[in-house]
């Protein structure tokens, strides 16, 4: 009798472990996990390109075609990582959690292995192991990423209690590109040129950090759903297809994230030969980094009064209407100093920082919509389809960039650039994104079905399909 008593016991206190209510526990450890991801994830795509042309001296053309390869290869691993997720039995400790921990190592080992740089080989050995080593690292990304984005609707089902996790999980980014491009040029730059000893000083530091932040994340989230009928129910991919293709919000905010994405990392591999070639100080990057950081906490609190009077749709056009502004007039204005140019493109970043604030709440928007169409909760389906979007914008952004480089006339080798390449490079940093952002206005206002109106009214339709009204 005392057995069974005990044994009750044990199973009262494991299920009141179990339903531990959503707090700031876990929006904290949830916030972690993107820290840890961003270290190595911002680290690559500002400064592995620069890396690689600069120390291993690759030509930019072939780095484009490594990048271009290495992140198709990235999107399917998404996919298949993701439909191998749903396919486990969850552990004691969750479905997602466990795989955080075990990937979470040889992840960042990968990562440190970029940098490595073994002096006096051949130009054959270096672009073979920057093929090897980018592409592990690729695919061991997508096996901690997955679980990690997934991981959001199992940790709360609660819309709200979802928002504020894609709050702290930008918020986690934000500190990572703080501390990398903030505090990167200085440790990775010697005398305004990329050193390999300071690189894989910084990697290891950046490794540490990581791996750090994976096991706080680990620690303070807590998964309290812990089966998903929906799932279990729909295993067949091609059903699963076809219930997205009709989704048209997951289809066109899937083409607009995917133009973001590319801009991004273009952008983020142009900024380095930008601020390093064209205005000769790799250092101010740093004081790009840290404008974007203040600026996106000025962003913050502001974002959420502004949805709710306007609604995430419109929020989030108007400021890609202003960043299409000021970098179409930053193009025309040549002859600008470095911190001209920072000051005038600081109004740009705070227009883009809306999308980036709310981008995950139309994630969540368009998981909803899919539920109301299909009746099926499939948000770890739906985030890798939205992963894999992300990285073929990736792949194609890291492929342009290196072309684009390479096309402007850039030679690693001549100890100064050609005037015609220096202005070229800066075409790829203000013309460019100029375009594109007023491209992603367009494709917002007129193509994007979910204005607040109908987000509303969709929130309510859902609660009355699911007896919940």
């Amino acid at each position: 009798m005392n057995t069974m008593t005990n044994l009750h016991k044990q199973q009262i206190e494991v299920a009141a472990r179990e339903t531990r209510k959503f707090g700031m526990r876990d929006k904290i450890g949830y916030l972690f996990g993107d820290f840890g991801n961003d270290f190595f994830f911002i680290l690559v795509s500002s400064f592995l390109m620069v890396y690689y042309t600069d120390i291993f001296h690759i030509s930019a053309a072939t780095v484009g075609i490594l990048f271009l390869v290495a992140r198709i290869w990235d999107a399917v691993a998404d996919l298949t990582w993701g439909r191998f997720i749903d396919t486990r039995k969850a552990s004691k400790h969750g479905k997602f959690k466990p795989w955080i921990l075990r990937m979470s190592f040889p992840l960042v080992v990968s990562g440190v292995l970029m940098f490595v740089h073994i002096p006096g080989m051949s130009n054959g050995f270096y672009l073979t192991y920057a093929f090897i080593t980018y592409i592990l690292w690729g695919t061991l990304y997508s096996t901690v990423n997955i679980p990690y984005g997934s991981m959001a609707s199992f940790i709360t089902s609660d819309p709200v209690e979802r928002t504020s996790l894609s709050t702290f999980r930008t918020m986690g980014g934000l500190f990572a590109s703080l501390i990398i491009n903030v505090v990167g040029p200085l440790v990775l730059f010697v005398n305004n040129k990329a050193d390999a000893n300071h690189f894989m000083m910084g990697a290891i530091l950046f490794g540490i950090l990581s791996i750090s932040c994976y096991l706080a994340c680990y620690t303070m989230s807590t998964e309290r759903i812990t089966t998903s009928a929906a799932q279990e129910k729909n295993t067949n991919i091609k059903v699963t297809l076809k219930a997205l293709g009709k989704n048209k919000p997951l289809l066109s905010i899937l083409v607009i994230s995917l133009m973001f994405m590319m801009l991004n990392m273009l952008t983020g591999a142009v900024n380095v030969y930008l601020f390093k070639d064209y205005f000769g100080s790799a250092s101010s990057l740093s004081i790009v980094g840290l404008v974007q950081v203040v600026v996106i906490l000025i962003a913050i609190p502001l974002a959420k009064p502004l949805v709710a009077k306007f609604g995430k749709k419109e929020i989030a056009a108007a400021g890609m209407l202003l960043a299409a502004i000021v970098n179409l007039v930053l193009a025309f204005l040549p002859g600008l100093t470095a911190m001209q140019f920072i000051g005038i493109s600081t109004l740009g970043t705070f227009g883009f920082a809306f999308f980036n604030l709310v981008v995950w709440a139309f994630v969540t928007d368009v998981i909803d919509y899919h539920e109301f169409l299909t009746g099926m909760r499939e948000d770890g389906t739906v985030y890798s389809v939205y992963s894999f979007a992300r990285k073929l914008g990736q792949a194609i952004a890291g492929g342009i960039g290196g072309f684009a480089i390479a096309a402007v006339g850039y030679d690693s080798i001549l100890p100064k650039q050609t005037q015609a390449a220096l202005e070229g490079i800066y075409r790829l940093g203000t013309l460019v994104p100029g375009i594109v952002f007023f491209v992603i206005f367009i494709m917002l206002v007129f193509v994007y079905p979910l204005n607040k109106q109908r987000t509303l009214t969709l929130a309510t339709d859902l609660a009355a399909k699911r007896g919940e009204v």
